[in-house]
């Protein structure tokens, strides 16, 4: 049985940044952290298939009911202010019932796990020995396969990784979909080539900001919005990385969808002139759509080639070197600082436009 407080008379509400429907009116709702504009302060009582049948029940409503209870719901302080004469951008998933309820069961597929079954901090990568890793880490391990992805799953330590493959347009759709799980963090342990001739393989880059040369993020914010992580996982990440006796760079990093970019002199010039401190394929990405679907999300990145030297490009023989080398304490650092968020039971306030 869960319970939670009544929105009584209410045809919809919103909580934890879902938009439930309730057929016929339904009264009541689970784990409400604001209190409801409509709640009367009744306490309601409902089993798993009440909650199922309410969650999942197909929209009564029409765009313009919608739009009205988005308004209505706003507190005004965390999830920011409508202008009411503005139409809610129902393209965000936390705005749209139908995306939500869609985005659970493209989470549970391509992944085997829903979104009740994640953890509330998450770790994302590429790669799978950072899964194979991972599940050596705990006693307790849960590990599912979906028709794309592994992932994997520790109780104990609060933990949820999730291998999401390589690139842009993957990346967007698990961290949008992963909003349906309302992750408490979200941590991104990636791979990236050195650009600064400062930079070493096995150097660890926390990004402060991202370039957004990449063709996803596009469909979730206007171009001249920058793509920035939450300032509040990256900061758990250095405090552990220093703890660890470790350093790190921080700087802005170049987010590409072309792979093989190395023999591009056009291509470089460009990456010269920008600065930026590295480059990889998913981290403005990201930041970008965990900003606009309210998942609070950062990122270390290995830096594991410097293409811009002198026989600097990956190889196979250097790829397995830095496996070998490097990628143990790469998420080490990220489990660790996953887990203290968790115990110490970090809220990050999001806003909602």
């Amino acid at each position: 049985m869960l319970t939670g407080q009544g929105c009584a008379g209410a045809r919809s509400c919103r909580h934890g940044g879902r938009l439930y429907t309730w057929p016929g009116g339904y009264p009541g709702l689970t784990g409400a952290r604001l209190a409801c504009p409509m709640d009367k302060g009744d306490e309601v009582r409902l089993d798993r298939s009440q909650m199922e049948e309410a969650v999942t029940a197909p929209s009564a409503t029409t765009p313009a009911e919608r739009t009205r209870v988005a308004l209505d719901t706003d507190d005004g302080v965390e999830q920011g202010s409508h202008d009411e004469a503005r139409p809610v951008n129902m393209n965000l998933i936390y705005n749209n019932s139908e995306k939500w309820e869609i985005g659970r069961q493209i989470l549970e597929r391509y992944t085997g796990t829903p979104p009740e079954g994640m953890q509330k901090q998450v770790l994302l990568t590429n790669f799978e020995y950072y899964s194979e890793r991972f599940g050596r880490m705990s006693d307790d391990v849960v590990t599912t396969r979906g028709s794309a992805m592994t992932a994997r799953h520790s109780e104990r330590l609060g933990v949820s990784l999730i291998n999401f493959s390589v690139g842009s347009p993957v990346a967007a759709l698990i961290i949008e979909v992963l909003a349906t799980a309302e992750p408490k963090a979200t941590l991104f342990l990636g791979m990236a080539g050195g650009l600064h001739r400062s930079l070493e393989v096995g150097d660890f880059v926390l990004p402060t900001a991202a370039i957004r040369d990449e063709g996803a993020s596009k469909h979730y914010m206007p171009p001249q919005v920058p793509a920035l992580p939450t300032f509040k996982v990256q900061k758990f990440v250095s405090q552990i990385i220093v703890e660890k006796g470790h350093d790190y760079r921080t700087g802005v990093v170049h987010t590409t969808d072309t792979r093989f970019w190395e023999f591009n002199e056009k291509f470089k010039e460009l990456l010269y002139d920008e600065r930026a401190l590295a480059i990889d394929m998913e981290t403005a990405t990201l930041f970008s759509v965990g900003f606009a679907s309210k998942v609070p999300i950062g990122a270390l990145l290995l830096i594991s080639d410097l293409p811009l030297k002198r026989g600097g490009i990956k190889t196979k023989d250097s790829a397995g070197n830095v496996f070998k080398e490097h990628t143990d304490v790469h998420i080490e650092i990220g489990l660790e600082a996953m887990s203290e968020i968790a115990k110490r039971g970090e809220h990050i306030r999001h806003y909602r436009w």
